[in-house]
């Protein structure tokens, strides 16, 4: 079984501090083609924050995205995964709890973000590779 660990070894870490407003949230977002950014504060994971959030908190909302703080419209205190945990552990999480994105950590210290299209495409690469085995 394959942990986050092997899913996420070459992967930059992006995060965004819990001050920064959701103008530079977004842009980050898109510079760095991503949808989801774990929130930190003062060094540690704080709330997750999403294209959803964008839509729904600030969008729909009314609010205006250069005047608005990440901190007021994150999804603060988001469940987080370890670092070793399995690929199908986290599947279970991501399905059981209707989540698209879980921060990875080890210990307080963020170590990365998994989307639930990163752990999709993981299972299908083992059961191919289980495919071809059993040819």
């Amino acid at each position: 079984m394959s942990t986050l660990r092997d899913l996420v070894k070459d992967r930059k870490v992006y995060s965004i501090e819990a001050g920064r407003t959701v103008l530079e949230a977004a842009r980050f977002m898109m510079e760095h083609n991503i949808g989801a950014l774990p929130v930190l504060r003062n060094g540690e994971l704080a709330g997750i924050f999403s294209e959803r959030d964008i839509m729904n908190r600030v969008v729909a909302a009314g609010r205006q995205p250069a005047y608005t703080a990440v901190s007021e419209v994150m999804t603060p205190n988001p469940r987080a995964v370890n670092l070793d945990e399995t690929v199908e552990e986290c599947f279970f999480i991501m399905h059981e709890f209707g989540f698209r994105h879980l921060p990875i950590v080890e210990g307080k210290e963020l170590k990365g973000l998994v989307s639930l299209r990163d752990v999709v495409m993981r299972q299908a690469a083992e059961l191919e590779r289980q495919n071809k085995l059993a040819s």
